[in-house]
């Protein structure tokens, strides 16, 4: 199936999900993640009108980048949504426009000094892994509700995060489990929900509007439990592609 047809088909399935939830289609952002694929496919996805992106790897996505917008002048947004190390902080902030994957204090510290030596304030996503599985990064949030340790912790910290300068809190991110049915996933969106509806009467200063939550296996049930951004490569440029040695 050529690419053109794939992205119409995800844009339909959006669609369909805000309108089995009642919303505007325009509510959901559609984030074609792009990891592992060459510039030619990300030209193609442009042509076809889409024109936000997202890379899981520092490293992959700069030269990436560069190569894409010397071939486009069509403005773009970059989307960071895999596990950055604190390494590789002053890169991420650099290239990229959103990010989606802040993990820790220490790392959104790190973000925050970057930004301001570079004269920006670059958004951000605090990840919250709310499902319990250990293979997954971001802040321990899977018992908030009846650990009184973990929430005072994670309340902590999200303080001092959203008052750092050179970094804006936009909404939480999440990843679910990776299952065979996606409604075995929808208990991990509504988690996720829930802790955003409690940080908003705890935190109303700040800005909560985003939940990045849900992949190709998964993203219309996120959209059905309130994601507003959904992150999607599979299923718009087909399987990942594996580099050979």
């Amino acid at each position: 199936m050529a690419l053109a047809e794939q992205l119409a088909n995800v844009q339909a399935t959006i669609a369909a999900a805000c309108a089995r939830a009642g919303r505007p289609v325009d509510s959901v952002n559609l984030i074609a993640v792009s990891k592992t694929q060459p510039p030619e496919a990300l030209l193609e996805a442009i042509a076809c009108g889409q024109t936000q992106f997202g890379e899981n790897r520092v490293e992959e996505a700069v030269g990436k980048i560069q190569a894409v917008k010397a071939r486009t002048s069509q403005p773009l947004t970059w989307h960071m949504v895999g596990h950055v190390q604190s390494r590789k902080a002053r890169d991420a902030v650099a290239a990229f426009d959103f990010i989606h994957s802040l993990d820790s204090l220490k790392l959104a510290e790190r973000y925050a000094r970057f930004a301001i030596e570079m004269e920006r304030t670059i958004p951000v996503l605090l990840e919250c892994n709310v499902s319990g599985e250990a293979s997954k990064s971001g802040f321990d949030a899977v018992r908030w509700r009846e650990d009184r340790a973990q929430r005072e912790s994670l309340w902590s910290d999200i303080r001092r995060i959203i008052e750092l300068p050179g970094i804006h809190v936009t909404g939480l991110m999440t990843m679910a489990p990776l299952v065979d049915d996606p409604e075995k996933a929808r208990p991990t969106f509504v988690a996720l929900r829930a802790l955003r509806d409690a940080l908003v009467s705890d935190f109303p200063a700040a800005d909560w509007t985003a939940l990045s939550m849900g992949m190709t296996d998964d993203y219309a049930v996120a959209i059905e439990e309130g994601a507003t951004i959904v992150r999607v490569g599979r299923a718009i440029f087909g399987p990942r592609i594996v580099a050979q040695n």
